[in-house]
């Protein structure tokens, strides 16, 4: 009987569903406080992870979740900056089903 590899789950920040780690953006606080988007999945830091759909993102930053994830504020333009990032990631998987 072949071994079956497990795939790894996360749960979103917005939603709180486990969903398999590939299909999510993943959140990185750096050493100096700094919030960036981590694309490798590899970046140093405290990581929360969120669906790549706005209505999460909505809710995230509605309940402050991401603030209390990171334990640090969060500026506009970072949430700017993420919104814009999950609708890139959106239309390259869009583009890449077709």
């Amino acid at each position: 009987m072949p071994k079956v590899k497990k795939i790894p789950q996360r749960m979103c920040v917005g939603c709180r569903e486990m969903v398999p780690k590939k299909q999510l953006l993943r959140l990185v606080r750096t050493t100096d406080n700094a919030i960036e988007i981590d694309l490798t999945g590899k970046k140093a830091g405290r990581g929360a992870y969120i669906c790549l759909e706005k209505e999460c993102l909505d809710k995230a930053r509605k309940g402050k979740k991401l603030e209390r994830a990171f334990q640090a504020p969060i500026s506009p333009s970072v949430y700017s900056e993420i919104e814009d990032s999950i609708k890139k990631l959106m239309e390259q998987k869009s583009t890449q089903s077709q």
